[in-house]
């Protein structure tokens, strides 16, 4: 009797310590969807307000909030029309090299050629083009800040991967060299995509944020 219990609180410590390492933040899970929430409702303002003062997509926008955990949605396709999430998707972050290594917990950003990272910042989605990967498509990504304007030349585009999940994995992450930089999403998610991004007249706007 005294030993199972010692076994069931030593059980129970190591369950409390195992949460705890993979709530990278340490901070309970509710209050970080509440700053999430927060962090998106502001950049849906901001992007529908760039939108329509050049001439972009005012039915939607994607927004990628990269601070949320990488094994949890963080792709959002926001409808500027009823200011909610029409979908919502897990997202890969560049894996980097050498001293801008990146991990599953910790993404780390550049805008330098060869440095495999994400880059933050405002993109416009360009022209559909033929992806050797996930379903065969992707979109080109003009960057439109210093933080990200090198983006069409280091050749990051919209796409998918099929091994990547169409569901929440936490408290795993994704695994690292899925992305060398490109926000990318699974098949299920990228179909989507397309067909709101061809069906798109004007262009439209993806927001990558920590």
């Amino acid at each position: 009797m005294h030993y199972s219990f010692i076994t069931y609180v030593k059980t129970a410590i190591v369950l409390v310590f195992f949460s705890a390492c993979n709530n990278i933040s340490g901070q309970p899970l509710d209050t970080q969807d509440t700053e999430a929430q927060k962090r998106l409702e502001q950049k849906a303002n901001e992007a529908i307000a760039f939108c329509e003062k050049n001439n972009y997509n005012t039915d939607f926008c994607v927004l990628i909030d990269l601070k949320i955990h990488s094994g949890r949605n963080r792709m959002f396709v926001w409808n500027f029309k009823t200011n909610s999430i029409d979908r919502k998707a897990l997202c890969a972050h560049g894996c980097g090299k050498g001293e801008n290594l990146s991990t599953g917990a910790k993404p780390v950003f550049s805008n330098t050629e060869g440095s495999l990272c994400s880059s933050l910042g405002k993109y416009k989605l360009g022209i559909r083009s033929y992806s050797q990967w996930g379903i065969n498509v992707h979109y080109k990504m003009h960057g439109l800040e210093k933080t990200n304007n090198n983006a069409y030349k280091r050749i990051i585009v919209f796409h998918s991967h099929t091994p990547l999940p169409d569901k929440e994995i936490y408290p795993q992450h994704l695994p690292m060299g899925w992305s060398f930089g490109c926000p990318v999403t699974s098949d299920k998610m990228m179909t989507y995509m397309d067909k709101k991004l061809q069906n798109s007249k004007k262009p439209t706007l993806m927001w990558i944020y920590y």
